[in-house]
């Protein structure tokens, strides 16, 4: 199976590629014309890191056009502010903004999400509204980790936990946040990239230019950037400074940036005005330049071109990423600085210099020992110009691109409809008791037992299954369908569920869902069985447990069992004790629906569960059984909805994510299961019966394509070869545990396609009645 060659495939006029097995590696290439969603504080807003997400936008745009950034900035309300060319604003601490943005993101069919995360950037505390939104989000997540602590509270290393679980790629911009993140945040290493702030490239040694144009001809000048506040040790350069003016007296100390806006918001400029009020004390007030403003880049450098050495006397040694300091070294600065982790990582070599943190003797002697020596103090600034080497623009921009690449799901490679699944990975699930439920990896797992759901499954799968000897048929239809019968208690008339590997069961009476599928499993044999002894078995077990099962109130198990006696209807059409199922299941589904839908929800319930289309296909199968047109009008329409639901903006199949099973009128996109694609192909197949329209062979491809990557990760779940499947879809990639119910979903879909693209007329008697349908869909 696994080498067949290129093919047409003959229904959908398109070349395939190769079968491959799910083992290969199939690796991403970059994509052309890439679209991302860009998630941050975002200019005119000030602050670092607005002005980070600005210059990726800016530097992915002039050196990587290819790449198309949608920005979608958080708005803080209550500083609100004007920004133009953006996709959107998210208010931070509004939910429904989240909601709304990620709604709008996978609407645009964005190839990555890349957001910035710092903890005082979100809404609610410690910032964890972004935790509901990245669940939203189901394009592959890139994130930025402003700051990685080493010391969290319970609810910071939650909210970093989950937006790990997330991730398909981190960027950190130190080697010590990456250890971090691995030691205290169990990341997987392979997630985290470490790129370097990104820093400008321009040439070396304009001090006296620069100079000139402030006025500062004549000046040793030291400065110190940034938003303005207590976590800057200010407060220590300052008192250094009596000391390196007796020294050098030409000394003149800039502070060159605004106060925190929220500092301002909360005492005004008091902590400034103690900054002043100090250095006058010193009597150093002459010496000390103060530029209170936010200045935008480019003024930004020209100011630092203008100093000799740079000092960042912080008090906090955590600070994994300051921009600033990056742009210093890269401009070839002189710099002095406290030890916190940036600068300990990027002035290795003595590329600067490292001193004790709220130590002003340190920082005298520091500056003093540069400005008594001139020669080592160029050497030292031409060693930062050849480190910042490494981080300029175009530097930075390439490994932005390669990150985002890299979270970039590939294209799929599908292979022909018609290649039929092998069976070794049924067989090898199964055993004389019948098939077990779970995996480790591709290996059976004992502990879990066995499943009434999984058994009636597999005896579906033998009915129709192809490629295989009429004895194996025979020995595993028997197996299962051994264990269907042992499932049923008479003495409740109730089917058990759950059965241990020592063959004890579990359970007396099972779930509704399972006695539901029991039922149609019994009335699918009825109508496929190749062996009629199986058949007759099938059919005395069905009239017993019928009646008994008939009363449901899950809405899926009364669909399900609709779909059994369906198929024995279509064997024999007076069957009464089906009919009457139908006629109650069909009558319960129209009175859900009339009661769930509103405008914008044309759904039978305000939760959206799994095997979703199940409601909508039982609904049409029992229209066309009992010749009911409205019934097969409302099952189309809802069928056109899900389907609606469950397609991405870049028409890949996106089934309903099993985090949504709790939420009213809304869904998330992971996990994805193997069981929500079987059952898009098998509605899609009843839907094309009744109306014969295009839409729903298309559909049903959609659904096909994401066993083999069309999905959000582009990961390949199929091996043709086997007939494995792995667990589905999660936000990280695939469950790579290869279980029954996926095994059971893939093979089954396969032949339900293959109903679908070798087909071309309904099947004799399903046509005129069905007229109006069919117009809508056509």
């Amino acid at each position: 199976m696994a080498n067949l060659p290129l093919s047409q495939d003959f229904e959908f006029g398109r070349e395939v590629a190769e079968v491959h097995s799910i083992f290969e590696a199939t690796g991403a290439t970059p994509k052309r014309g890439m679209r991302l969603a860009l998630i941050g504080n975002f200019a005119p807003r000030k602050c670092g890191i607005a002005t980070f997400t600005t210059d990726i936008f800016e530097k992915l745009g002039a050196y990587h056009p290819e790449i198309t950034v949608d920005v979608h900035a958080l708005d803080d309300p209550r500083r609100p502010l004007s920004y133009e060319g953006v996709a959107s604003t998210i208010v931070c601490d509004d939910p429904e903004a989240y909601s709304r943005a990620a709604r709008r993101i996978n609407e645009a069919g964005v190839d990555a999400v890349w957001l910035q995360h710092e903890y005082g950037i979100f809404g609610g505390p410690d910032g964890e509204m972004v935790t509901h939104f990245v669940d939203r989000l189901a394009a592959p997540l890139v994130l930025t980790l402003h700051t990685v602590l080493s010391e969290p509270s319970e609810r910071q290393r939650a909210i970093m936990r989950h937006l790990i679980t997330r991730a398909s790629r981190i960027m950190v911009m130190s080697s010590r946040a990456r250890d971090l993140l691995i030691s205290h945040y169990e990341a997987g290493p392979g997630l985290i990239e470490v790129i370097e702030h990104g820093a400008p490239d321009r040439p070396f040694g304009r001090q006296d230019e620069f100079k000139a144009r402030f006025g500062l001809e004549g000046r040793k000048v030291l400065m110190s950037f940034g938003l303005i506040g207590p976590g800057k040790g200010l407060e220590h350069a300052i008192r250094a400074l009596p000391k390196i003016v007796a020294r050098h007296p030409e000394v003149l100390y800039r502070i060159v940036g605004a106060t925190h806006p929220n500092l301002v918001a909360a005492e005004g400029e008091a902590y400034r005005e103690s900054l002043e009020a100090l250095a006058r004390e010193l009597g150093v007030a002459d010496h000390v330049g103060w530029e209170n403003r936010f200045l935008q880049t480019d003024e930004l450098l020209d100011q630092l071109e203008a100093s000799d050495i740079y000092l960042t006397p912080y008090p906090g040694l955590q600070q994994a990423t300051s921009g600033t300091l990056s742009y210093a070294v890269a401009l070839g600065k002189a710099v002095i600085s406290t030890p916190y982790v940036h600068a300990r990582e990027l002035l290795a070599g003595d590329a600067g210099l490292l001193i004790e943190p709220n130590s002003s003797d340190t920082i005298a002697q520091a500056v003093i020992t540069l400005l008594d020596d001139p020669e080592a103090m160029t050497a030292m600034q031409r060693r930062a110009y050849a480190r910042g080497r490494e981080t300029i623009w175009p530097r930075f921009a390439s490994a932005s691109a390669q990150l985002v690449t890299k979270a970039v799901a590939p294209e799929p490679v599908v292979p022909p409809v018609t290649a039929i699944p092998g069976l070794s990975a049924v067989l090898a699930m199964s055993d004389a008791t019948g098939m077990l439920q779970h995996s480790v990896g591709v290996v059976p797992d004992r502990r879990h037992g066995y499943c009434l759901d999984d058994n009636a499954r597999a005896l579906m799968l033998m009915n129709v299954a192809e490629g295989i000897s009429v004895g194996e048929r025979m020995k595993w239809s028997l197996a299962y369908a051994a264990f269907i019968q042992s499932a049923w208690n008479p003495d409740l008339k109730r089917f058990r569920n759950f059965m241990r590997f020592d063959r004890s069961w579990c359970e007396d009476e099972g779930s509704e869902d399972s006695n539901g599928r029991a039922v149609w499993a019994l009335g699918q044999t009825i109508e496929l069985s190749r062996d009629p002894g199986l058949a007759d078995w099938a059919q005395g077990l069905y009239d017993d447990v019928i009646q008994a099962v008939g009363a449901l109130g899950s809405p899926r198990a009364t669909a399900f069992a609709m779909l059994g006696a369906c198929a024995v209807l279509r064997r024999d059409p007076a069957h009464a004790a089906s009919r009457a199922l139908v006629e109650r299941g069909g009558d319960f589904l129209m009175r859900l629906l009339g009661e769930g839908r509103r405008p914008d929800w044309a759904w039978f319930e305000a939760v959206l569960g799994y095997d979703n289309p199940r409601l909508s296909q039982a609904l049409i199968e029992a229209g066309i059984a009992m010749e009911q047109e409205h019934w097969i009008g409302a099952g189309l329409e809802t069928l056109q909805w899900i389907c609606a639901q469950q397609v991405s903006a870049r028409g890949q199949f996106r089934p309903i994510g099993s985090e949504s099973f709790h939420k009213a009128h809304s869904y998330l996109p992971f996990d994805q299961q193997p069981l929500e694609a079987q059952a898009a192909v098998e509605a899609a197949r009843t839907a094309w019966r009744a109306t014969s329209g295009a839409f729903w062979r298309k559909h049903a491809m959609i659904a096909w394509r994401w066993f083999f990557g069309g999905n959000d990760r582009g990961v390949v779940l199929a091996d043709l070869a086997t007939g494995r499947c792995r667990d589905g879809v999660t936000p990280r990639g695939a469950n790579t545990n290869c279980g029954a119910e996926s095994i059971l979903a893939f093979q089954l879909s396969h032949y339900a396609l293959m109903e679908l693209v070798t087909s071309s007329t309904p099947r004799p008697g399903e046509g005129g009645l069905f007229e109006p349908a069919r117009k809508r869909l056509v």
